[in-house]
């Protein structure tokens, strides 16, 4: 059992969510941080895992835990449309954090979040590291440069990346809390009113950008983000990083990557969108040479990402991008 609540803790109703698919091990170290911290409700969505997952939730004592069985992988996209849906509907708790199995608070986040000034603010991201301690990149977030004319200037002046990503002197603990347009599903809080007014991630996305997607759709609405660098998260991802950036493994999750971002990109650029679309198809193509002797099979599964995220196409199965890397 977790420690129990203080009265000024309980002044709002935390839950949280964790989304889980065959990493065990790490769920297990997750599970665990979340029921020592200060929080009402956690539920996990098992996407179908088939390596005792099922068992040990089973066998695990607190009785703020609802776990949710799928019978096959919705993905990451589908596991978190499912359960946000769920703690809309069954939960209704006045804030809702979520996060992948590998992804978990530092401890003392929870209480962090809940003595911290929340007024004006729909969302609350963490601030997220790797275990080592450094800042974790895939999780760094940023404000839109096609919204904001100093980043974007800043962006197109040479700075690249840099221009509109959240720097380390963010990060610090006694930084500021700051807009920002897009966070990540690590260490994401979510009001009630932001739930109820953007709904749930679509599932078809599967992995990679619903975060993206969700997020900037939020801003659109009106919605305020910050990011709150006191409240510290942690992911212990296995994702590697090349000179070009993240190389994908298996192959098959390249689709979903790019696919994805150029859904993403459309919303983020608007009537910017199509002169940016060789910029990116360039920068995309070069990637393959981090993928050795892959390269040529990278290149095919862009190929296909590509045209189906200028088409917007979300129809086509897990079963059809497993396919494609084969």
């Amino acid at each position: 059992m977790g420690r129990q609540l203080s009265s000024s803790e309980n002044r709002i109703s935390v839950a949280a969510i964790v989304v889980t698919h065959r990493r065990l091990e790490k769920l297990r170290e997750t599970v665990t941080r979340l029921l020592e911290e200060p929080i009402d409700h956690l539920i996990v969505f098992d996407n179908a895992s088939d390596d005792g997952t099922a068992e040990w939730l089973r066998q695990v004592q607190d009785q703020r835990l609802v776990v949710r069985y799928s019978a096959r992988n919705l993905g990451g996209a589908g596991g978190f449309s499912a359960a946000m849906s769920d703690a809309r509907q069954m939960i209704d708790a006045d804030w809702t954090v979520v996060m992948d199995d590998d992804g978990r608070p530092e401890p003392g986040a929870i209480a962090a979040f809940r003595e911290m000034d929340r007024s004006g603010w729909d969302a609350l991201g963490a601030a997220v590291f790797h275990p080592d301690g450094t800042v974790c990149e895939m999780n760094r977030p940023y404000r839109n440069p096609f919204w904001r004319g100093r980043e974007f200037l800043r962006t197109l002046g040479g700075k690249g990346r840099a221009g509109f990503h959240l720097q380390n002197d963010a990060y610090r603990p006694d930084a500021p809390v700051v807009d920002v347009d897009m966070s990540s599903f690590v260490g994401l809080f979510l009001s009630r009113n932001a739930l109820a007014t953007a709904g749930a991630p679509d599932p078809r996305l599967f992995i990679y950008g619903d975060d993206q997607l969700y997020t900037l759709n939020m801003r659109r609405r009106g919605l305020r983000i910050g990011f709150a660098p006191q409240i510290r998260f942690e992911h212990d991802t296995e994702a590697q990083q090349a000179a070009s950036g993240l190389v994908l493994s298996p192959l098959w999750k390249v689709y979903y990557m790019y696919r994805n971002a150029l859904i993403a990109y459309r919303v983020a650029a608007g009537a910017l969108f199509w002169p940016l679309v060789p910029v990116l198809l360039i920068k995309w193509r070069r990637k393959s040479r981090d993928y050795g002797a892959d390269a040529a099979k990278f290149r095919e599964i862009l190929s296909i990402a590509v045209r189906d995220g200028l088409a917007g196409r979300l129809e086509r199965s897990h079963d059809e991008v497993l396919e494609l890397a084969k």
